[in-house]
């Protein structure tokens, strides 16, 4: 190795010299007048940086990644496993005719059909294991989705009005804090007779381990599809007050269906 390494030192050293000492290969002094510049040298095309990659969208890659390789595995224990329920099957039919020819105790048949219900059930662990593992996939993009929607919501003009099927979105104009709260719980105790089900209000321990501004915001435990969800939307916007109602969980962003009041809580 040692002697490679020297050889290629050598070689590389002697290639140097050539380049240095051949005529016709050392480049033309230049002048250092302005004018015999050329004018594609005064400009050098700078290339702009690659853009940015955040950690989270890093993490989201690996994991992806780190779960398609776990399905691979799943995938080949599945085919190892199902390969065995087929033998199972066979020893067990085999079985039961020695059994009716008086040839084996019953004992032996009971064994054989354990043995075939223990490896059905390592059967329905390991597609239950890959079921699970496509879900958690497709969670993860749609939480990059939803974090790109979040990335989107300043942009939104005032007074806009958003609706997907899982995401309604109002960007009201008026001015909202959190302590203007009052308004929206005394509107619902007015007109339902009963406390306004706030789920979270304010800064709670999940937006922290999410990392997401909750600060200002509270979560109402309400599905927006709900008479009582539907009212309290209507309230909001008449009032110009701004809001995200989930239908459903994103990973990441909503634990479940509930009606976000404020500006969205954008991670930090």
């Amino acid at each position: 190795m040692s002697s490679s390494i020297t050889k290629l030192s050598t070689v590389s050293g002697c290639l140097v010299l050539v380049i240095f000492l051949t005529p016709g290969l050392v480049p033309a002094q230049k002048s250092a007048g302005k004018s015999q510049q050329r004018p594609e040298q005064k400009k050098e095309r700078v290339k702009s940086p690659p853009k940015a990659v955040t950690e989270l969208a890093k993490l989201r890659e690996e994991f992806i990644n780190a779960t398609k390789e776990y399905k691979i595995n799943l995938e080949k224990l599945l085919a190892r496993y199902e390969r065995n329920v087929k033998s199972a099957e066979d020893k067990l039919e085999v079985s039961k005719n020695l059994y009716s020819e008086g040839l084996i105790a019953k004992g032996q048949i009971d064994e054989y059909e354990r043995a075939l219900a223990n490896d059905r059930d390592k059967v329905i662990e390991t597609r239950r294991q890959l079921a699970n593992a496509d879900a958690q996939i497709a969670d993860t993009l749609v939480e990059a989705n939803a974090d790109d929607q979040m990335a989107r919501a300043p942009r939104m003009p005032k007074g806009s009005f958003v609706r997907t099927a899982s995401l309604i979105r109002y960007n009201g104009a008026a001015s909202w804090v959190l302590s203007d709260a009052w308004r929206v719980q005394r509107f619902f105790s007015d007109t339902f007779k009963k406390p306004l089900p706030v789920g979270v209000f304010g800064q709670g321990a999940i937006h922290d381990r999410w990392h997401l501004d909750h600060r200002n915001a509270m979560d109402i435990s309400l599905h927006p599809d709900s008479v009582e969800g539907q009212a309290l939307m209507n309230f909001l916007r008449n009032n110009g007050i701004p809001f995200s109602a989930f239908r459903e969980a994103i990973p990441g962003t909503a634990t479940g269906p509930h009606i976000h009041i404020g500006r969205p809580s954008h991670r930090y």
